[in-house]
Parts: C-alpha cells; structure tokens; sequence
C-alpha cells in the first residue's frame, strides 16, 4: 500500500474511535461533568476555604426538589456529611459577629445530605432531657406537681414566690392533660419568612400534634403553607397587652382570633415573671366565662428554668430561650417523630431571595433577648443527628 493510502486509513481508524467515544460517554459521564456549571455558581464569599472545599463537584449528585438527595450514593457522601458535624461547631464557637453568608453556605450543604431518622441518638437526647426537664410530667403547672399551699417560685425572679391557694389550684389541670402521649409525628410550626409560598400546609396538617407559637395567622391564604390544625399554641403576654389591649375593648376581637385554634390549649408563661402573671390569669379568667373550647395552661417556671441550664451547657446563653426552641424541646420528650417549619433567622434564603422576619409581618426581636441564629445551629445538630427534622424549602405536594 502506498505511504498515502496507510496515513488515510489512520486517520479514518481515528475518526471512527473519536465518534464512538462521543456516542458512549454521555450515558456514562459522571456527576462531576454535569454539574460543575451549577457548582461553579456556589458563593463562597466570607466562609473558610474548610467550608469551601466541603462539596467538591466530585460527589455532587442531581438534587430533588427539596434540594436533599434521594439516597446516599456514596462513602465519601457519608464521610462529607458527617463532617458537616464539626463545621457546625466551629460555626457556633466563632467569637466574632456572625455572616449570614457563613450559615446559609453550610445549610446549603446540609440539604444535600440524606436524612434518616437515627433511633438510638433520639432516645440518648430524650433521656438527657429527660432527666434535666422532665416535660412529660412537669412542662405544665398542673395539681399532682404543684400542691395546693406550696409556693411556686418565678422563672426569672426565682426570689419571688407565689401561694398556691384554692383560687389558684382550679385554675390547673389535675394532672397533665397530653393524654395520647407519645404522639406519632409532631410538627413544631415556626413564624419564620420562610413559610410564605412553601405550600406546607397540607402536611403540617396530617400530623399527629401540632404545636404553634404567639398566636400566628393561620386562615386564609396563610393556611395553605401553615396549614390550620392546631394542638398546642403559646401566648406571649404582651401580644394580649399590645394587640388586644388587655382583654379590655379588644376581648372580642382576641376571642374570634382563637376561635381558629379550635380546642387548642394555649399556653402562656404566667410564672416566668410576676409582670405576666395577672394578665395570663386574665385570659383564663375570660375563657372560662365565654365558656369556649380553648383551655388555658400555664408554663411550669422549674420546667423553663431547668430547660434553660441544659441549652446554657450546650452554649445558648441568651438572656431568654425562644418559644421556638423551648417547644422544640418539649416535642422531642411527647413525640416519636419530631419536624421543624419556619424555622429561619436569616434575611435570604439559601437562593438569596429576601425573606421576612415572620410570615405575617417583618417586626424583629428585641436585640440581644434571644440568640436566634445560635440555636438554630442546635436544631441543625440535632437535624444532622437524626433526632429531629428541619423542613429547610418548599415541601413536596401530594
């Protein structure tokens, strides 16, 4: 064969193999091709090069709508995932004001994680609380734990005292009133900015127990990311003295709002300070004389302040746990199945659209009351643990 004639023929062998390799490669082009546009876009700004590195394109894996993965594809998912661990703790110990950029950048990587319910780390928690707190018998101001002609110390005035006399004693259950404990599937429903056009409503609803916090909107349009099943809501008393101006020339419009709650309990914190207590026996006074379907309990201030030494020794040191956290806690100690919804401290989600403090308005906390973005980590921990879960997006429809 002529020099001529062997260089076309090489060149026409190449071609073909060229072709076949272009033909056979896209059904079997790993993760790493086809998603390193999308990781590229990641912002990394203001977070360590540890926390950068954390998710290379290397192990990335097609994301569902949530943004969690359907199942752990891999050993290094799972090693990955389990050092997000240590990365929450260095989060949590920094010493300097905290980026919102540092937290988002990390729960973004958390939503890539699988999450299993972790049996044995549920039941270590429910014991540790357990056996601090002790919600199952003492969450509740209730007859058999406080008898009549003892005292009740105040939360945070625990100097101060209060008799428990005969006009007391009937304001409390006999003994505490969860009869179906443990509940199957608890949804702790937050206020957060993140619920607005999460379409959560339907599942929040399916739950066995629902717990609510400060009497949140939860008709109309609001009920379909809220949903309107409602077991247990807390009353802070300076929504009664700000928003129904004591029960005085509001009393009617406060009794049409809890009308929505249907036979909810309403918890209110009558024993944390002296200031709060006339006005929680306000409300009781006025449900029982409209005789509706709501009852009214009372926080036990031991229980809060008990409940506040085991978050000090994980390091929330706020002057006051939030609502959101103090319920969490006691859904972990009556549920064997714990969901968190609109828990979000941040001005942005995760796609850096802007988000509202609440889903019904944007008033912040009063500054340095709560540590809001402090135990949100704990809640992530305990999300990464397997002990609860944390609804991060939109959920999934039916």
């Amino acid at each position: 064969m002529r020099p001529g004639g062997t260089l076309l023929a090489l060149v026409a062998s190449l071609m073909l193999l060229l072709l076949l390799r272009l033909l056979w490669c896209p059904a079997d082009t790993p993760a790493r091709s086809r998603l390193s546009v999308e990781e590229s876009r990641e912002d990394t700004r203001g977070t360590s090069a540890a926390m950068r590195t954390i998710w290379s394109p290397v192990t990335s894996v097609p994301l569902t709508r949530n943004s969690t993965y359907l199942e752990e594809k891999s050993p290094q998912l799972t090693e990955k995932c389990k050092n997000l661990q240590s990365d929450l703790k260095s989060l949590f110990n920094k010493t300097r004001r905290y980026s919102e950029d540092d937290y988002i950048q990390i729960i973004t990587n958390i939503q890539r994680c699988p999450w299993r319910r972790q049996a044995e780390e549920y039941e270590n928690f429910r014991a540790k609380l357990a056996s601090c707190c002790d919600a199952v018998q003492s969450f509740v101001v209730s007859q058999n734990n406080t008898p009549l002609g003892t005292n009740i110390s105040y939360e945070v005035e625990n100097k101060r005292q209060i008799p428990i006399r005969e006009n007391l004693f009937h304001m409390f259950p006999v003994t505490q009133p969860f009869v179906n404990y443990p509940y199957n599937q608890c949804a702790v429903v937050g206020n957060g900015g993140i619920l607005n056009k999460s379409l959560c409503g339907a599942e929040i609803d399916k739950a066995d127990f629902v717990f609510r916090c400060n009497l949140p909107p939860i008709t109309g349009n609001a009920s379909k990311d809220v949903g309107s099943k409602t077991n247990l809501v807390t009353v802070n008393p300076s929504i009664i003295t700000l928003k129904y101006k004591n029960l005085k020339e509001k009393k009617a419009k406060f009794l049409e709002d809890i009308s929505n709650y249907g036979d909810a309990f309403l918890l209110l914190p009558a024993f944390s300070y002296r200031a709060n207590t006339g006005i929680s026996f306000k409300v009781y006074e006025t449900l029982k004389e409209s005789k509706v379907r709501q009852k009214v309990l009372f926080f036990h201030p031991m229980y809060l302040r008990h409940l506040a030494t085991f978050w000090r020794t994980k390091g929330v040191t706020a002057y006051r746990l939030s609502s959101g956290l103090m319920i969490a806690s006691v859904a972990v100690e009556l549920c064997e199945n714990v969901k968190l919804y609109g828990f979000w401290p941040f001005s942005k989600t995760v796609e850096e659209t802007p988000v509202s403090h609440h889903y019904y308005d944007n008033k912040l906390p009063k500054r340095g009351f709560h540590q809001m973005p402090k135990e949100y980590i704990q809640m992530l921990q305990l999300h990464m643990k397997g002990i609860l879960k944390v609804q991060f997006s939109k959920c999934e429809m039916p």
